[in-house]
């Protein structure tokens, strides 16, 4: 590590915000970044907060130099991960740096050395925390501000990353799709598919049905039932606590569309689900939130442009869509994408993003596809051996 570079772990509320302050500076005019709200940041990060802490431990550090702060990331051990994965490797996230390869270096080089104290014989990354939330970094496309809960960086971090001797272990897509190609795409299938899933849908007394927003609690309860059956299977993938998936929906209930979740049961069995968001990043890049603005202030205009400036969010992002083991390549999954499209259009809302979507999950990709959906940006996971 160079001599003028310190590396410092964050112990006290002062440098946690220090830390989240931090980010504003290497996006710096930069007008497709979406900068997050503070108090969100400040819970995110607040062990007597998210139950993500219950189950994992994580350092926080900053680089300084000189002593002001060049560069953040923090180290995690996810115990639930390398339990369900029979996994021995630490992740990082928070990785925010000016284009300095030194910073880079003395920045991952301390994630690495935390995580191979505790024992652990990789470094992966980046994530916000786990797959749960945000993670991968952006390799492309860095012409467009991100769809809610995906993640943006500067072009410079793939360099800096892979320069310090991290390799890619996966790439998560994001597909962008018309929404009337979506029902123009589901209407075409073949004739003799459509009568068997309507046959399907007959005998197992299978019900499309929107989500009931005066009954929320009991239909998460439902949800719950579904998440972890459904995405098991798929790399990576942690199961929620009942704990975390509370926070993640009462997180998330401020700004759901009612009209764009859907519970799929069979005989009155919750089987599926589809969850969508329209892009409340319209909204919050207009209030652009910021360390010299008090919060309370930022979240007052926010919530005034989500519900006035509608009209703006042309997109949607499909966030999950999930069909347990026994009732996949029924074409259910199909009139999942229907349904969603048909109220979007409702809504006004033309465009949508499918992600992310794994490299290597080829039935996802497929049906995607054959809406006529592609690939317009790449998030990258990185590894490397300790």
């Amino acid at each position: 590590m160079p001599d003028d570079i310190e590396i410092v772990e964050c112990l006290t509320p002062q440098q946690r915000d220090e830390f989240i302050f931090f980010q504003w500076v290497p996006y710096k005019g930069n007008k497709y970044w979406v900068p997050p709200l503070i108090s969100e940041r400040r819970e995110f990060y607040d062990k007597n907060k998210h139950p993500f802490f219950k189950h994992a431990e994580v350092a926080m550090f900053l680089a300084k130099r000189n002593g002001e702060t060049v560069g953040t990331i923090y180290a995690i051990e996810n115990y639930k991960h390398n339990e369900f994965h029979n996994e021995k490797i630490g992740m990082f996230g928070g990785f925010e740096t000016l284009d300095d390869q030194a910073v880079a270096n003395a920045l991952l080089a301390q994630a690495a050395a935390w995580v191979k104290a505790r024992g652990l014989t990789a470094l992966r990354g980046p994530f916000n925390f786990s797959t749960n939330e945000e993670c991968g970094l952006l390799i492309d496309a860095f012409d467009d501000t991100p769809r809610p809960l995906m993640t943006y960086n500067p072009p410079y971090y793939q360099k800096l990353i892979e320069t310090a001797g991290l390799r890619k272990t996966m790439d998560l897509l994001a597909y962008h799709l018309e929404v009337i190609d979506i029902q123009k795409g589901v209407d075409a299938l073949p004739a003799k598919l459509k009568r068997v899933t309507d046959l399907l849908m007959k005998r197992n007394e299978i019900v499309i049905r929107k989500v009931d927003m005066k009954h929320l609690d009991a239909e998460i309860e439902l949800l719950k039932k579904v998440y972890n059956s459904a995405w098991e299977n798929n790399w990576g993938f942690v199961p929620m606590t009942e704990e975390e998936f509370e926070h993640l929906a009462n997180g998330l209930k401020p700004v759901l569309d009612p009209d764009l979740i859907f519970i799929v049961e069979a005989k009155g069995k919750p089987i599926g689900f589809s969850l969508t968001l329209p892009d409340v990043n319209v909204p919050l890049l207009h209030a652009y939130p910021n360390p010299k603005t008090p919060d309370i202030l930022t979240q007052i205009q926010f919530f005034a442009n989500f519900k006035l400036r509608r009209s703006l969010m042309k997109y949607v992002r499909v966030i999950a869509l999930g069909v347990i083991k026994e009732y996949r390549l029924t074409g259910v999954d199909g009139l999942l994408y229907r349904r969603t499209a048909e109220e979007a259009l409702k809504k006004g809302y033309n465009i949508g993003e499918f992600s992310w979507i794994l490299e290597i999950n080829a039935p996802m990709r497929n049906a995607i596809e054959g809406l006529g959906g592609k690939v317009y940006k790449t998030y990258r996971i990185y590894e490397r051996p300790l």
